[in-house]
């Protein structure tokens, strides 16, 4: 291969994908490549068949499960924030034209062993069993601080500076107790763990404007969206984007090996004996497990997912019948040290044989048991046709990109939303090219239409 890249990308998962897309609007010279017969890595869609496959060995799907192209299992499972940063990458790149969004019926949280819809309306927070009235009023009282608040504008700030103020602080200026910061902390704010209450206020306060702007964004039941057919839609959508503008695609490409030159600095990729030439590289961990550099390792193991994955042929009792659904299972009411994740989808999302529903139940490995340690979210499923266990390590890269030009995305984490895989991307992004992605764009050019909520 005698040309020469800006960038090669390995692996077609879909921070790699995203990334790809992005630096080929820019004209970027960009060649993608994955060791795989098809799009996605990690965070692929499987039908029945492979599922089976990679669960099971040999073994075929019993035929009352229903056709295998009726499936795409999420092997990721995400869904996305409405005003979230991936609906505006996507709106970015005009992505969303090849895809079609249908609004998620609930968000829901654990709490004292029930599940509770997390209120979307006025309404149902005045009927929420999940605050007592003088509760819901102290928090009314929050909420309306939050929604108010401006960054820029320093009269909405009640003389609080966020940048300073710990959550913990400001949340106890009006009184609340545990329960509600912790429903505030997890299933609004989305924080994984605790340790967000000995941060700055100020990121708590974001994330809490996100959610309800999202939750106000479709006027449906939760503030997440999911595009139809899985998310094994996404990767390929931004693949098309970068063959648009000039990308080069190659998959089925046996050992992907990066090359380094005697500084240390990425200088191409070799496969089947041939070397692509680049200034860089960017890529998932798993194409550099065993690259030793002079001060170490370029990737590090940060812990293991735990996942359960089930086919179902009810909704989760409990959520109002809801086709699509989120449960967050916050640390503290299960005395883990980090929250479990429940997400369903079924085939109103064309994910599934109709009649089917698809759970996943996620978590961060605190022991080496999966089964046990995910119990508390698969018994809230109720009966299940077919459960499998799905363990992946998670990385994250310890290289220094800037001199030595490889730029490693990190593992996808158990949470079941795509806000933190989407700030690793862009901190990329600004790494490669010294630029941010502009997101202030026009959010309706996303729509999950009246039919489909």
């Amino acid at each position: 291969m005698d040309v020469e890249y800006d960038v090669i990308v390995l692996g077609t998962g879909l921070k790699e994908c995203i990334l790809s897309g992005l630096l080929s609007v820019d004209r970027l010279k960009v060649l993608h490549m994955d060791r795989n017969d098809y799009y996605g890595g990690d965070s692929t869609s499987l039908n029945l068949n492979q599922l089976w496959k990679r669960f099971k060995g040999e073994e075929t799907p019993p035929a009352q499960i229903g056709a295998s192209r009726d499936y795409n299992v999420d092997m990721v499972p995400k869904f996305m924030m409405a005003n979230g940063a991936l609906v505006r990458v996507l709106i970015h790149t005009g992505v969303t034209k090849y895809l079609s969004f249908k609004a998620v019926d609930g968000s829901y949280v654990f709490n004292k062993g029930k599940i509770h819809k997390v209120p979307s309306t006025d309404m149902e927070a005045l009927k929420s069993p999940l605050m007592g009235l003088f509760e819901k009023r102290r928090a009314g009282k929050f909420f309306l601080y939050v929604q108010d608040y401006k960054e820029n504008d320093p009269s909405t700030h009640k003389g609080y500076d966020l940048t300073k103020l710990t959550t913990k602080q400001l949340i106890s200026k009006y009184g609340l107790d545990d329960n509600t910061i912790d429903f505030i902390g997890h299933a609004v704010a989305l924080h994984r763990d605790d340790s967000y209450l000995s941060e700055p206020a100020i990121d708590t306060v974001k994330r809490m404007k996100l959610y309800a702007e999202s939750v106000a964004r479709f006027q449906g039941g939760s503030p997440y969206i999911y595009p139809l057919y899985g998310l094994g839609e996404l990767p390929q959508g931004f693949a098309r984007l970068s063959a648009v503008y000039g990308g080069t695609y190659m998959l089925s490409k046996p050992e992907c090996k990066v090359e380094f030159d005697n500084e240390g600095k990425v200088c191409g990729v070799t496969s089947e004996g041939e070397t692509a030439k680049c200034k860089k590289v960017v890529c998932d961990p798993s194409y550099l497990p065993d690259k030793k550099i002079s001060n170490g390792e370029l990737v590090k193991k940060v812990g293991k997912v735990f996942r359960a994955i089930a086919i179902m042929s009810h909704p989760i009792p409990n959520t109002a019948e809801s086709h699509s659904v989120q449960i967050i299972l916050p640390q503290k009411q299960l005395g883990r040290k980090s929250d479990m994740y429940v997400f369903c989808c079924s085939y109103s999302h064309n994910v599934a044989s109709k009649g089917k529903y698809i759970a996943f139940v996620s978590a961060q490995a605190e022991t080496d048991n999966p089964e046990t340690e995910l119990k508390p979210g698969i018994d809230l499923l109720g009966p299940v046709d077919e459960l499998f266990i799905d363990i992946y390590d998670r990385y994250e890269p310890t290289n220094d990109s800037s001199s030595d030009n490889c730029y490693i995305s990190t593992s996808y984490d158990a949470t079941t939303h795509f806000e933190s895989t989407v700030m690793d991307v862009l901190s990329l992004y600004t790494k490669i090219t010294g630029k941010t992605v502009d997101l202030s764009v026009d959010l309706s050019a996303a729509s999950a239409s009246e039919d489909d909520m």
